[in-house]
């Protein structure tokens, strides 16, 4: 005769377990917890109802969903680097995700094409530099830029790998490629003919690049540009430097030597990395700045460590330059979402 095991059993479902599973989510640390407790969303309400809405044409119609309920959408996406339709299942599917987006099992949930279309239209409306500024001069107010110090330095942002003949990259590459398959509208939709390949260290990258100014102290971001993967980190200084970096210490690697012009352009202190030739080695007192720069310098590295570690890496799912602004916007806009997060939590365990 068997003798029957006895398990933990299934409990009825009762009035409060929904609260007491959220109360162990938060035990166990819910970052989205954090993120809604530390950032008021509704601070971007306005901006976002005065770009998006629509002049009612007649009516009737379906009303859009909430516009900060949207906004937060791409927000989760950027922070776990999830598709439309990831989004979509993960909404309805995790409690953690409701709690952030303020839903409950009976609200309507944004589909999958219901977010593609809300991020199309914030990217034609070129929205997301203007919510990244606003966030920007909220965390000034706040006090948290410190401005003694910037640092610039680029980080790959790859995308799907293309697999054209020769003969279609070289087109690409001299800027012809919105001539090809023009017969097969289907396949063109599917070709990113902005991204680009590079080298750097023996190592092939595809895509994009996201060149940053932070803040030496406090490693905000300030500004960004966004270009294929080819372009020369150099290219970028003018783009993000400002008038207000005026009288502070520039740090960056030696691929951004010989910028003299826009360093005196701005008046900006030089602690851009010296660089050894062939014929011409670094001499010990060099290599020793160098040492003492990079004590800064690596500083940069813990923001796009965050990204690619914390935030399901800098990977671009969708298709063309316009697109990776938004992407890439939206993924810096988040890590300072984040980085303003911990200076909150610093300042009151501080308190303590």
């Amino acid at each position: 005769m068997s003798i029957a095991k006895r398990y933990k059993r299934h409990r009825d479902y009762g009035f409060f377990d929904q609260d007491i599973r959220l109360n162990k989510l938060s035990e166990l640390g819910d970052p989205l917890e954090r993120l809604k407790n530390g950032v008021d969303f509704e601070f971007f309400r306005a901006l976002l109802e005065d770009r998006l809405t629509k002049k009612a044409k007649g009516k009737g119609g379906r009303p859009p969903y909430d516009y900060v309920l949207m906004f937060k959408i791409l927000i989760l996406q950027r922070y776990y680097n999830l598709s439309d339709d990831q989004a979509e299942y993960q909404i309805n599917d995790r409690m953690s995700f409701m709690r952030f987006l303020d839903l409950t099992i009976s609200d309507d949930i944004p589909d999958s094409k219901t977010i593609w279309h809300f991020n199309e239209r914030i990217t034609d409306l070129d929205l997301v530099p203007e919510l990244f500024d606003l966030f920007s001069i909220e965390l000034d107010r706040l006090g948290l830029v410190v401005n003694e110090g910037k640092i610039i330095d680029p980080s790959f942002v790859e995308a799907p790998r293309q697999r054209n003949s020769k003969d279609k990259n070289d087109q690409i590459k001299q800027g012809n490629g919105s001539d090809l398959w023009n017969d097969k509208p289907a396949k063109k939709r599917q070709k990113d003919i902005d991204a680009r390949w590079t080298k750097k260290n023996n190592q092939n990258y595809y895509g994009y690049k996201n060149h940053a100014k932070i803040d030496s102290k406090s490693t905000l971001i300030e500004s960004y540009t966004v270009t294929s993967a080819c372009v020369h980190d150099s290219q970028t200084v003018d783009i993000l430097l400002s008038k207000d970096d005026q009288g502070q210490e520039l740090y960056a690697d030696s691929a951004y030597i010989g910028q003299e012009k826009s360093i005196k352009k701005y008046k900006v202190t030089d602690q851009i990395h010296e660089k050894g030739y062939k014929n011409n080695p670094l001499t010990e007192a060099q290599k020793s700045s160098n040492t003492e720069k990079s004590r800064t310098r690596v500083r940069v590295e813990h923001v796009f460590g965050f990204m690619e570690n914390s935030m399901g890496s800098m990977f671009f799912r969708k298709i063309g330059v316009k697109r990776a602004e938004t992407t890439i916007g939206l993924m810096n806009l988040t890590y300072n979402m984040f980085r303003k997060i911990q200076f909150k939590e610093q300042m009151m365990r501080a308190c303590l």
